[in-house]
């Protein structure tokens, strides 16, 4: 028994010297959103966390290898189901996958050959937010990981996803891009297009020059909107000093009836007929959109829902609203210093509409006010209005999935009758129009 006693006793001491020791080594990584919106950080492995500007969230006893990415527009009950615009992680707010591209991402492998860790930031899945990966504690000779450019703003037509720019794999789903038949891949036109605004982030399969090297035992630092270098901001299109205050868009209900305005970024506002709603959207902002809701009904705490238009049955939309709606959508201070500004029906009409510039020197008027619903061919038709092609049938088709698609029967219907506005995904040469930045804007429901 006293033996017994005693090799418990040299136990118990190597257990306390092991746990010690262990959790001295433990790595950490701490993750702040420094965005001036709310952000739902993600980790695989770690879960995932709402995260409202200027909070952090810090990840112990980090081993392996993992990744660490930003979500955006994303609206969750009380079980934690839901779903996010971008990174979206199968509708979970605590994520056990990877995210859906678009999404930044900052990537590690602690404790690699050489007592090493490699880390970094890539755009190989596409670029939503921009982000920061740099070391917190001990001596790491290589730079930051980084990806802060205006990329969504200067994203090529065919790779523009809600949720911000796409990789070209995801679009196209071939060798070229996807680098799956060989371990040595080359740059393309679109990755060039990635790292020209951010030189420091991974850009294709086999570009390393978002990796950093740092020596294992140090922790890490995560920043969703860091702030950008120089060299960055030369890269990028030039921001407007006069509009740091931000862009206003003043909606207005011409309608004889009640529409639910609804904005991304911006939430939502019941508008009776001859109401206004203005909101301040900051300069920078890409892939954004305002449109009505029609037939809605909230209660007190603003759940409830809509019968076009609906964005996950809240009054303050955090995401994008269903099919049929009619869209104005803008990108501002994108490439070249303009702002981009269309109405879409790719998703279905329900309210006419009118998007026009209210200052800036710009006169271009965008309108779609002809009586689509009337005539909506029978399987579009739903009640209060007319379904986008993608929304009924969901093929490559009518969704140009593959990104490669022309004009059909329905999409012509929609033409026929609102020829500025987009009728299908590639409809940009007529649909697509700019404005200096500068300008502030209107949007009219029933002009």
């Amino acid at each position: 028994m006293g033996l017994f006693r005693n090799l418990t006793g040299i136990f118990t001491v190597v257990l306390i010297l092991t746990l010690f020791f262990a959790s001295s080594n433990a790595i950490q990584i701490k993750i702040l959103n420094n965005c001036s919106y709310t952000v739902w950080a993600a980790a695989n492995p770690g879960g995932g966390r709402q995260l409202n500007q200027g909070q952090t969230w810090t990840l112990t006893n980090v081993n392996g290898a993992g990744r660490i990415w930003g979500r955006t527009n994303c609206a969750f009950d009380r079980d934690g189901r839901g779903k996010c615009e971008s990174g979206d992680c199968d509708g979970r707010l605590e994520c056990r996958s990877n995210g859906r591209a678009p999404n930044t991402i900052a990537e590690y492998a602690l404790d690699q050959s050489n007592d090493n860790d490699i880390v970094g930031v890539s755009v190989v899945e596409g670029f939503n937010i921009p982000v920061g990966f740099s070391n917190l504690t001990g001596s790491c000779s290589s730079r930051e990981s980084k990806c802060t450019g205006d990329v969504n703003g200067a994203c090529p037509m065919e790779l523009r996803d809600p949720g911000g720019c796409n990789n070209p794999c995801t679009v196209f789903n071939n060798n070229q891009f996807c680098c799956t038949s060989r371990n040595i891949c080359e740059a393309t036109s679109y990755s060039k297009i990635f790292k020209d605004l951010c030189p420091y982030a991974s850009t294709y399969p086999s570009d390393d020059d978002g990796k950093s090297i740092c020596p294992t035992g140090i922790d890490y630092s995560v920043v969703f909107c860091p702030s950008s270098s120089s060299k960055e901001v030369a890269r990028s299109p030039p921001s407007n000093p006069s509009r740091d205050s931000g862009v206003l868009f003043k909606i207005l209900n011409n309608c004889r009836y009640t529409v639910w305005a609804a904005a991304s970024p911006g939430g939502g506002r019941q508008l009776d007929s001859g109401k206004t709603w203005t909101i301040n959207v900051n300069p920078g902002t890409s892939s954004a959109r305002i449109w009505a809701r029609t037939g809605c009904s909230f209660d007190g705490a603003g759940r409830g829902r809509c019968q076009t238009g609906d964005c996950g049955g809240i009054l303050e939309c955090q995401g994008y609203g269903q099919a049929p709606n009619t869209l104005a959508e803008f990108t501002l201070s994108g490439f070249s210093n303009l702002d981009y500004i269309d109405i879409s029906v790719i998703d279905g009409f329900n309210v006419p509409m009118e998007l026009s510039p209210m200052s800036g020197g710009c006169n271009r008027v965008i309108q779609c006010t002809a009586d689509i619903i009337e005539q909506c061919p029978a399987a579009l038709r739903v009640d209060d209005g007319c379904n986008g092609a993608c929304a009924v049938f969901k093929t490559d088709q009518y969704c140009c999935t593959s990104g490669n698609c022309g004009p059909t029967n329905y999409s012509k219907y929609f033409k026929d009758r609102c020829p500025d506005a987009y009728s299908y995904p590639k409809d940009d040469a007529t649909s697509l129009f700019t404005c200096p930045s500068g300008a502030n804007y209107k949007v009219v429901f029933c002009p």
